[in-house]
């Protein structure tokens, strides 16, 4: 019996021959592939304007640059998120305020947010977190008036839809994530979409030292022109390679997210009917592409979290614990948030799993995985 991963990216002979043709060329830095693949992400997502960078935690770095979060500035975030979301307001000198998040979709509210807004509070960063599309226009609502940029995290969120619209399209800035787990891959990578071409501008030189000329732009041309550094600028570009299999990846993406929402209602049919074990599921507002399938267990489902991971591990099931909480690690315990400061968030780390689902995934594969579900409820028998 062979063993049922959390996760498998969906790469195949496309993407190597994109490499290939890449490496042929000559040009593997940051040159045309990342220009195309930005283009192509912008159309894809409903964007304006799109800069690719090295990761979703560089973007996340770059739109607090561009927004104008400064040094003393607070900037509201989701504890109940991979700590990247928390670290980036760090890096520009602000003070990352945790705030709670819904039971349901794990997301943060207009409420939620509220009551951690402050006079020193710039923006806010609102994650679509495993793919479930955050209720964007509750949140600039009560945003924009006060001056307050709102973020969106899209790390998860290609393929979701909000409103019938991708998600990140009616944001004034997005950030995204091509890392393996996401649905979306390029190895390491990120996006920063927005609708201002001036903070587009200013993402491009930013990625890249803060060079008045681009690295493409000098490396086109025989007798280079002196270029400037206009500003304390960062390494963040993306690669041709990289790009490459971007662009494949996002031909695919349709493909991705119908396979991934046929496997989450097979999940969501059996789970339904085990007392205990609540399943994630699409908001009133939108669509989740399922980027995780996460779960959560409670009374009268005889297992705790932990317990069932530990059932499904003795079966070569690889499932995961559900989001963690930033504020409970140690490199916040400066801010002094004890046990019960976010009690929504805190109950769903600890209480929910994520469980396998990716594009190859087979019907045995998925069957063992809903089979050890049944069975660690106590019953025996089922069908699929």
């Amino acid at each position: 019996m062979s063993r049922v991963n959390v996760m498998q990216p969906w790469l195949g002979k496309e993407e190597v021959a994109a490499l290939t043709e890449v490496i042929s060329s000559g040009w593997i830095a940051q040159g045309p592939q990342v220009a195309s693949f930005e283009a192509t992400f912008a159309r894809v997502q409903q964007a304006e304007h799109a800069v690719a960078v090295s990761s979703c935690t560089t973007a996340l770095h770059l739109a607090l640059e561009v927004a104008g979060v400064r040094l003393g500035d607070e900037v509201v975030v989701p504890s109940f998120s991979f700590i990247a979301t928390a670290n980036a307001p760090t890096y520009v000198g602000a003070r990352p305020v945790f705030a709670d998040v819904d039971p349901v979709t794990g997301n943060l509210t207009a409420a939620t947010v509220e009551r951690a807004l402050t006079e020193r509070t710039r923006a806010v960063i609102a994650v679509d977190q495993g793919g479930v599309p955050v209720a964007l226009d509750e949140l600039r609502a009560l945003c924009d008036p006060r001056g307050i940029v709102v973020i969106e995290d899209a790390a998860c969120g290609a393929g979701s839809t909000y409103h019938g619209r991708p998600v990140g399209a009616g944001a004034e800035i997005a950030v995204w994530s091509f890392h393996p787990r996401k649905i979306v891959t390029t190895g390491e990578g990120g996006m920063v979409t927005t609708s201002r071409a001036d903070w587009a501008d200013r993402a491009r030189r930013l990625r890249e030292h803060s060079m008045s000329v681009s690295a493409a732009d000098r490396h086109g041309s025989t007798l280079a022109p002196a270029e400037e550094y206009t500003e304390i600028g960062f390494n963040y570009r993306m690669t041709d390679l990289q790009a490459a299999v971007g662009i494949v990846q996002l031909r695919k993406l349709s493909e991705i997210i119908e396979r991934r929402r046929e496997l989450a209602e097979v999940y969501t049919k059996y789970i339904n009917d085990i007392d205990g074990l609540r399943p994630v599921a699409d908001p009133a507002w939108g669509t989740t592409n399922f980027q995780s399938y996460w779960v959560e267990v409670s009374d009268p489902y005889p297992l705790d979290r932990d317990g069932l991971l530990a059932h499904l591990a003795s079966v070569d099931i690889s499932a995961r614990r559900g989001i963690m909480t930033a504020h409970r690690q140690p490199a916040y315990a400066h801010e002094g948030l004890g046990p019960g400061s976010l009690p929504v968030s805190e109950q769903l780390s600890d209480t929910t799993l994520i469980l396998p689902l990716f594009h190859q995934m087979s019907v045995g594969e998925q069957s063992r995985v809903i089979a050890a579900l049944i069975s660690g409820s106590g019953e025996e028998r089922w069908t699929t």
